[in-house]
């Protein structure tokens, strides 16, 4: 949990790529495993769990929820259901940033290539050595370790800062965008960070960095061997003198949340600015009026928190306050989404209005005009989504989308009053063709829905009333007539 307790530090996923550039698979027939994979799907993809809380023992858990282990023998499977001694294994970093996986039992080397994977090796060659691809979605808050603090673009917005208490606005994004075994790291208005803090427009050398792990922190090493870190008061992002990961070096990525502006009926935006109640009063989009959108994972129902650390509650007489320090019933919202507006309503199974003097009530019935909000999203002015087969990005041949890929493509996103417009990397728009499948060569661009449905996924809708989803074959289409899994996307 961070400092702050809103967001939890990410479990890493990840896949492992051999020296044939082939992924780590596990198979659900026989819990076998093999380096056969060509991509990164559910089956490529691995989970890190800590061993001891001090020890450097690692577990490897597959999609199918049991362990990686290795007998005496060398003989690999993975159908363990509980961290049994053979499922305990050792990471040995390499300096190109390619991982080695020792058994800690029987202290032999993990590797092989296609269906001949055994973990004998004695010492460690090409065929043992595997690197990192993370699996996480790329969009996350970054958090250093020692200083309790996260990054940001800083206010001059020539460096990344290491000093918010918070991980507030779209300035604390940062996007990790991978390229040939190694990381770099993204701001918001698409520089990337050098190893001498600067933030530069290209993706070069100085920007690339391997990605190290450390007690399950992670720890990036520039092209001179030295690693990131927070220096001075305002800790910069920078790469330090140390040649070795220590607690300063080390840091998490967390989940970012939406953040969110509301503009009521009377076209004025919803604030806490005039202090505990909620009206919409406001005529500029500041961080009073911003909220943090977080959906509850079992009920589906969104909750509303302020920078202050306060959640939206309802109170006696239906009134709307940010008094709130726990999740209770009364913090939780049932969204209703209405194409260019959504309705609210409240735990008492009332709609949320605008009242005439600008404060919020869950007092209504129905929805009619006073119990309409346009919903902004505030902290995503770029866009990368991963459905339930993998990423969404650019046919290679052709003028559509995939919706299966290892590798991202990042999209451009802009608000047009309540609808979302998206650019692709060749500058034009995408929309949805007449036989369903979703193009990326729009000359004009098309208003596209969000809809935040659960716990870090959102449905999309097209100007077509339905559903962006990825079909059987892997290509994204908007034909979906009803939200399922399908439907769903880490944003």
């Amino acid at each position: 949990m961070s400092s702050n307790g809103i967001n939890k530090a990410l479990k890493l996923q990840f896949g492992l790529i051999n020296h044939e550039s082939r992924y780590l698979t596990a198979e659900a027939f026989g819990f076998k495993v093999n380096a056969l994979g060509t991509s990164m799907k559910k089956k490529q993809i691995w989970i890190l769990e800590q061993g001891d809380q001090d020890g450097a023992a690692v577990f490897l858990r597959s999609h199918l929820g049991r362990y990686l282990a290795s007998d005496i023998d060398g003989k690999m499977t993975c159908g363990a259901e509980n961290t049994d001694p053979e499922c305990r294994f050792l990471i040995v970093p390499q300096s190109d940033g390619r991982w080695a996986l020792q058994s800690e039992l029987h202290l032999r080397f993990f590797g092989g290539s296609a269906d001949n994977l055994s973990c004998f090796a004695q010492t460690i060659g090409e065929p043992e050595l595997w690197a990192v691809h993370l699996a996480l979605h790329p969009q996350a808050s970054l958090l250093s370790v020692a200083r309790k603090r996260y990054a940001h673009l800083s206010d001059g917005e020539e460096e990344f800062s290491v000093d918010s208490d918070i991980p507030w606005g779209v300035d604390s994004l940062v996007t990790l965008v991978y390229l040939d075994g190694k990381y770099s790291l993204k701001t918001c208005d698409s520089r990337f960070l050098s190893n001498d803090g600067k933030l530069v427009k290209a993706n070069t050398n100085a920007t690339s960095y391997t990605l190290e792990l450390k007690s399950g922190k992670l720890a990036f090493k520039d092209c001179a061997g030295k690693y990131l870190c927070p220096i001075g008061p305002t800790g910069t992002l920078r790469a330090g003198r140390c040649t070795k990961a220590g607690k300063d070096e080390l840091f998490d990525l967390e989940e970012s949340h939406p953040q969110v502006v509301f503009q009521g009926a009377n076209k004025r935006f919803v604030s806490v600015k005039q202090g505990l109640s909620i009206s919409a009063n406001q005529d500029e989009e500041t961080d009073l009026e911003t909220f943090q959108m977080e959906i509850n994972k079992e009920r589906k129902k969104a909750m509303f928190r302020t920078k202050g650390g306060f959640y939206w509650t309802l109170v006696t007489h239906g009134e709307i306050q940010s008094t709130a320090t726990e999740i209770e019933d009364n913090t939780m919202f049932d969204i209703e989404w209405q194409g260019r507006r959504v309705a609210l309503k409240a735990s008492n199974g009332k709609y949320v209005c605008t009242k005439k003097n600008g404060q919020l009530s869950a007092v209504s019935d129905a929805v009619g005009e006073d119990e309409l909000f346009m919903l902004k999203l505030m902290n995503r002015p770029i866009l990368i989504l991963r459905g339930e087969n993998g990423f969404v990005s650019h046919h290679k041949s052709n003028n559509t989308l995939d919706a299966n890929r290892s590798i991202y493509d990042i999209f451009e996103m802009t608000f047009n009053d309540g609808a979302y417009q998206i650019k692709g990397v060749n500058g034009k728009f995408w929309y949805v063709s007449f036989n369903g499948p979703v193009c990326s060569d729009g000359e004009e661009p098309e208003d596209f829905f969000l809809e935040f449905l659960e716990h870090g996924r959102i449905g999309i809708k097209g100007s077509n009333g339905r559903y962006l989803r990825g079909d059987n074959g892997g290509s994204l289409t908007g034909d979906g007539t009803s939200v399922d899994a399908s439907c769903l996307w880490e944003f």
